[in-house]
């Protein structure tokens, strides 16, 4: 396996990520991109020879993804990708978006402070900006995590934790992401992310509300042709 590197220090000295953090990416990548089908069991054996590591890493890879609700743990069996989200899942967590995340957008607006939309508009160019991975489903990946982010971000700003941590725990970014494979969902997601932070910039808490109630409609266009 090829690891990770990064860079740190003031004179942007290049050494090596962790192995524990490159194998979780790369495990990460393989569960978003259907490498590892939905509910297929995965042998700790099994990926720490295909990615020449030892058990270790690959165990603690696990355990992270397991918290973040793309494998399951079960006794005497071991570790399973998460299954696919079912088409009545999928209505139902859209539907629970709707009714939440506009109304959380428009609290976010009402208490922006200067230093709060900059922490927005840092997470939108997190999704476009900066070096990207050659490599289409590692840029698929990080795209998931970073859209992830930045709809947290906003419901931190909107300061309601019980919400926060309501659509915290259904892990929805990433089982969303995926059910398709498209640069299309990623180009339109910008796009009205872009909108999304015209709105917040603008201090209209009614477009904001507007902005993302129309996001998530459209996303979930998007992607219920994963059902048909």
């Amino acid at each position: 396996m090829e690891i990770s590197t990064e860079r740190t220090g003031a004179g942007g000295i290049v050494r090596p990520a962790s192995i524990s953090e490159s194998v979780h990416q790369r495990i990460y990548e393989k569960l978003m991109a259907l490498e590892i089908s939905p509910g297929a069991r995965i042998p700790i054996d099994g990926l720490a020879r295909e990615l020449n590591v030892s058990q270790t890493p690959v165990r603690d890879a696990l355990n992270r993804l397991e918290r973040e609700g793309l494998v399951r743990k079960a006794h005497l069996v071991g570790y399973s990708a998460a299954p696919q989200l079912t088409r009545k899942e999928f209505e139902d967590l859209y539907n629970f978006r709707l009714m939440i995340e506009p109304e959380s957008a428009r609290q976010a607006c009402r208490n922006l402070t200067p230093e709060t939309l900059l922490r927005l508009e840092l997470a939108a160019g997190d999704m476009k900006n900066g070096e990207q991975p050659a490599d289409r489903n590692s840029r698929y990946s990080l795209f998931a995590r970073a859209d992830a982010h930045f709809h947290d971000e906003i419901l931190k700003i909107a300061a309601n934790e019980v919400v926060r941590q309501a659509l915290s725990d259904q892990h929805i970014h990433l089982h969303i992401f995926r059910l398709m494979f498209h640069s299309r969902v990623t180009q339109e997601a910008l796009e009205e992310h872009e909108r999304l932070i015209g709105a917040f910039r603008a201090g209209d808490a009614d477009a904001a509300y507007s902005a993302m109630h129309d996001h998530i409609s459209r996303s979930r266009d998007r992607l219920v042709a994963a059902f048909e």
